[in-house]
């Protein structure tokens, strides 16, 4: 499985618009992504400003899929004014 986590700082006053938007994101991601197995938002609970996406795809292709998504290329153009940083890390998970 490849996995991917992406960390966002999000702009002050931007949380909860962005929090509808990634919520959405994820679920569509779920429903229209057979290869897409999971896809969790979490919220610092220090800091609302910084939010993690947890995502695991059965491959990397399945990962550049999602990518070349329409989906994903509107959500990502429309978030990006909200975030002032985002972080994207990529992770092979090992079965036991």
């Amino acid at each position: 499985m490849f996995v991917v986590t992406v960390e966002f700082r999000v702009e002050r006053g931007r949380g909860s618009t962005f929090l509808t938007a990634v919520r959405e994101q994820a679920q569509t991601s779920r429903e229209l992504e057979p290869d897409c197995r999971q896809f969790d938002v979490c919220v610092d609970p220090a800091d609302p400003q910084r939010v993690l996406l947890y995502e695991v795809y059965a491959s990397e292709a399945a990962f550049q899929a999602h990518l070349a998504s329409a989906h994903f290329r509107s959500f990502d153009e429309t978030v990006r004014p909200w975030t002032r940083a985002k972080t994207v890390c990529t992770w092979l998970l090992l079965q036991h």
